[in-house]
């Protein structure tokens, strides 16, 4: 199974708007191999956001990328984000909820 873990930061006030637009298609990544999507806020940082995923594999993962609903959020989201991106790419081993 793959995971990935990343984070984004917006530009100052656009940090909900981007959560609600990262949220808006997840309920089409289960039918694309998704098995987890979490989308997360910090506290002490208001233009933080984590993403941590798990997916039946990395090929499904880069394949939802291209999906209209995918494509069309991340074009919204562009322009409130910074460009300060982290990412990790991991193999996921097992856990609760998995």
């Amino acid at each position: 199974m793959y995971g990935y873990v990343g984070t984004m930061r917006t530009t100052p006030g656009n940090r909900d708007e981007v959560v609600k637009l990262l949220l808006s298609g997840a309920e089409g990544l289960r039918s694309a191999g998704c098995h987890m999507y979490v989308v997360s806020v910090s506290e002490s940082d208001l233009e933080l956001i984590h993403v941590t995923e798990a997916w039946e594999s990395k090929e499904q993962h880069d394949a939802s990328l291209q999906l209209p609903e995918t494509r069309a959020a991340i074009a919204k989201a562009m322009p409130l984000l910074t460009g300060e991106f982290t990412s990790q790419e991991l193999t996921v081993v097992g856990g609760l909820g998995l």
